[in-house]
């Protein structure tokens, strides 16, 4: 595969990605559930006293599938709010423990409605059986596939962002000499105030580029990373977003939501909404929420200083 297909393969990933990571996810879910209903079929057509009929394990496997698919936001959501780290591995095991269980719990709700509703259709009964029982088998097999999906999450993100490219700040000449201590006078008067960062250094496979900090429309919460997002593309750096703020609050950005930031010339208009919350669109046709936590700050900081 050429560096030029894999960038058309990334910018058209970019423009849907979560349609395209549901029919990833959907095609893995039917060629998996597929290969263990044929196999359970297999299993009870052995046994001359088979009662089960073609069509059951297949219903068993793609409403597992159907359920686990509808479970997917739940399961991005704990992904990449609580992303895998070395620190305070204690409370990250107990959240998702936790998180296992809820998914568990609405997996095999789900599950057996779907079963229920189908076998009343061809009129026989669907018995779930005893329901602990039922469930702690249920349990150990959602459990294990959540941790498939959280270990897969964390790869896939890891590529992901190997393929798009990490930003780092960094400084230019101008920067730096701004930067630097006076050599010789060091009166208040004449001390050179440091200045912010004005590029970003993306570093994507055997190559560097430059992106203006100027160029930067907005910013988002993503995990441990920070989205730039830039000219329709998206740099993801290794920050928090708040300590990225303070280093872009003189660069005209304001904060607008717990989970984004706004650079102030890619804003087209404001409305707002009688909760107080709002929305802000952007001149490339973006909206964004704006929070009435930070609407203020926001107009503060467009007033003249």
């Amino acid at each position: 595969m050429t560096k030029n297909t894999q960038a058309s393969l990334l910018a058209r990933f970019d423009q849907h990605p979560l349609w395209y990571s549901y029919l990833l996810l959907g095609c893995y879910l039917l060629i998996n559930n597929s290969i263990n209903a044929t196999s359970v079929w297999m299993e009870h057509s052995r046994n001359p006293l088979n009662t089960v009929q073609l069509w059951e394990p297949f219903l068993w496997e793609y409403s597992s599938a159907l359920s686990t698919l509808l479970l997917c936001p739940f399961l991005h959501w704990m992904f990449s709010r609580y992303p895998m780290r070395l620190s305070n591995i204690r409370p990250l095991l107990i959240t998702h423990l936790l998180g296992s269980l809820c998914f568990s719990l609405a997996h095999v709700s789900l599950m057996v409605g779907f079963r229920s509703v189908a076998y009343s259709l061809a009129q026989q009964d669907y018995g779930f059986g005893p329901v602990l029982r039922e469930f702690f088998y249920e349990y150990r097999k959602d459990v294990w596939g959540y941790l498939f999906f959280f270990g897969l999450y964390q790869l896939l993100q890891f590529v992901y962002r190997r393929l798009k490219g990490e930003a780092s700040l960094i400084q230019t000449g101008d920067d730096a000499e701004a930067s630097a201590p006076p050599a010789a006078d060091n009166t208040p008067h004449n001390r050179t105030q440091p200045t912010a960062p004005r590029h970003f250094l993306v570093k994507k496979l055997d190559k560097e580029f430059l992106i203006a900090v100027a160029d930067i429309e907005w910013l988002e919460a993503s995990g441990n990373y920070v989205n730039l997002h830039s000219k329709g593309r998206i740099y993801p750096l290794r920050a928090t977003l708040s300590h990225t703020m303070e280093q872009l609050a003189t660069q005209g950005f304001s904060r607008i939501h717990r989970s984004f930031a706004v650079n102030h010339h890619a804003i087209d208009n404001i409305s707002y909404q009688s909760s107080g919350d709002g929305e802000i669109q952007l001149k490339n046709g973006q909206q964004l929420a704006l929070s009435r936590r930070y609407k203020d700050e926001l107009r503060a900081n467009f007033r003249p200083g």
